[in-house]
C-alpha cells in the first residue's frame, strides 16, 4: 500500500468527488486532503468510520477495566458466578 495514493489536494476533491467517493468507498482505504501542502481533513466510507469507533470504544472499555483492576476494584470469576447462582436460588 503506498500512502502517496492516498494523499489528495482540495482541488483534487472539488474537480473529482464522484470518483474520490467511489474510490474511498471500493477500497476502504482513507484519503487524506490537504490544502497548501497540509494535511487538512481525512474521508474514508462509513463502515471503516463505524469499525473505527467501535475499536476505539473497546479499547476505552479495557482501559477503563485496567484502571479498575490496578485500583482493586474487580472481583474473581468464582465470586461472581457465586452471586448469580445465590441470585437465582432466591428467585
Amino acid at each position: 500500500m503506498d500512502l502517496k495514493e492516498d494523499i489528495k489536494p482540495v482541488t483534487y476533491l472539488k474537480s473529482k468527488t464522484a470518483d474520490l467517493l467511489l474510490h474511498i468507498n471500493e477500497t476502504h482505504r482513507p484519503v487524506i486532503i490537504t490544502q497548501n501542502g497540509e494535511a487538512k481533513a481525512v474521508l474514508q466510507d462509513p463502515q471503516s468510520y463505524v469499525n473505527m469507533r467501535n475499536s476505539i470504544g473497546l479499547l476505552k472499555l479495557i482501559s477503563l477495566g485496567e484502571e479498575d483492576i490496578k485500583k482493586g476494584h474487580s472481583k474473581s470469576q468464582e465470586d461472581v458466578f457465586n452471586n448469580i447462582k445465590a441470585f437465582i436460588k432466591d428467585m
